[in-house]
């Protein structure tokens, strides 16, 4: 088995997107919402647990005046998203005329967004707009537009850079994808460092 393959719970994984790849969209997307929001003071909502990682990283390409807070929704279950929307932790600012942009890993079915933009309509901000590390398009649900996109994917399950299996995974530095079972799959490594 090559070396990149990795080993979480019961599925082995190969590389999909690296750390470099990502690396150089999140500073990409940083330079646009610079531009964009550049005198206005923008609030990033950045949703737990999956969006940690890109939140962090794309807050750090953003150098204009800007806020950042955190919500809790979920979604998923095991590999599969439940479909099921379960808020988990609330909202505490005031959104009243504000530019909210909202930071999510990945927009699946985009059940857990359209949940999300509902709520925070109701709050009156000035605009509203999604930053993804992710889109998979074959998979959406509901009318879900993403304004900072990172990669459109196709319909498979993802892990690292904040995307987990079970809990696991999360801290990987690039995102990979479960290996066919049907492939060569001796002993994998365990997760990198």
């Amino acid at each position: 088995m090559p070396e990149d393959r990795i080993q979480v719970h019961d599925l082995v994984f190969q590389p999909y997107l690296t750390e470099r790849k990502i690396n150089e969209r999140v500073r990409l997307l940083g330079m646009r919402i610079n531009r964009d929001y550049e005198g206005r003071n923008p609030l990033f909502l950045a949703v737990l647990n999956g969006a940690f990682m890109f939140a962090a990283d794309l807050f750090r390409q953003v150098v204009i005046s800007c806020e950042i807070s955190f919500v809790k929704v979920a979604s998923y279950d095991g590999t599969e998203s439940s479909g099921a929307v379960k808020d988990l932790l609330g909202l505490n600012e005031d959104l009243e005329g504000r530019h909210v942009v909202v930071v999510e890993d990945i927009v699946d079915s985009g059940l857990t967004m359209r949940a999300m933009l509902d709520r925070l309509s109701a709050k009156n901000p000035a605009s509203v707009r999604i930053a993804s590390l992710l889109l998979k398009p074959e998979r959406l649900r509901e009318d879900i537009h993403v304004d900072y996109l990172g990669f459109e994917v196709p319909d498979k399950f993802l892990l690292g850079y904040g995307l987990d299996y079970n809990g696991q995974g999360r801290n990987l530095r690039s995102i990979y994808e479960p290996v066919d079972p049907d492939a060569d799959q001796s002993a994998p490594s365990t997760l990198p460092r």
